[in-house]
């Protein structure tokens, strides 16, 4: 097994971004941070939940401690856990609680990313879970006066999720594998 440094897992994960989230624009709010250089991408070395926690109340503390200006969002991934998409999504559950504890006041809101992601009544090689799937499992946190924001300036914020759905049935797999070539393919399920 090859164990990758943090500086490929980084740039595995800003390709991806680049490409499928901001190249295809599954999240329109998310090339201004870039661009802004206010993402933060941390590599959890975590192999225990325990371990795994105290990165994410850190990462979730750096963010309360630091203007928004400066640091809007963290990417915090996750490699040497969570092979299992429903491990991950039970993790998942812990993390989202772990924003409403009354330290972080409700300020934060968790998103997850994970190579095998899944929706609920999808099967596993449906296209739409492909707008969720990332080289590695990710909890992406998020502010929640930034997300207020980014839905206040973008109309009809409610239908991404559908209009996602669309650009990834006309792209197919063949397109989202093509996204990558052949040197940094994401996983797929076949």
């Amino acid at each position: 097994m090859t164990t990758l440094n943090d500086t490929t897992i980084i740039n595995t994960t800003r390709d991806w971004l680049d490409r499928a989230v901001i190249g295809l624009n599954l999240c329109p709010f998310a090339k201004a941070v870039q661009v802004k250089n206010q993402i933060r991408y941390v590599v959890s070395h975590a192999t225990q939940t325990e371990s795994l926690l105290e990165d994410l109340l850190q990462e979730l503390r750096l963010l309360q401690d630091t203007a928004p200006e400066q640091l809007d969002t963290t990417l915090l991934i996750v490699p040497a856990m969570f092979a299992d998409f429903y491990d991950f999504n039970d993790f998942f559950d812990v993390a989202d609680a772990v924003t409403l504890e009354p330290e972080f006041d409700e300020q934060f809101q968790v998103a997850s990313f994970h190579p095998q992601f899944q929706f609920e009544d999808t099967a596993p090689d449906d296209i739409e879970n492909y707008t969720n799937r990332s080289p590695y499992p990710i909890l992406h946190l998020l502010r929640e006066n930034s997300i207020s924001r980014a839905v206040e300036a973008y109309p009809d914020a409610e239908m991404i999720y559908g209009k996602n759905i669309e650009t990834l049935r006309q792209l197919g797999l063949t397109g989202w594998r093509s996204l990558f070539g052949p040197e940094r393919q994401l996983p797929t399920t076949d």
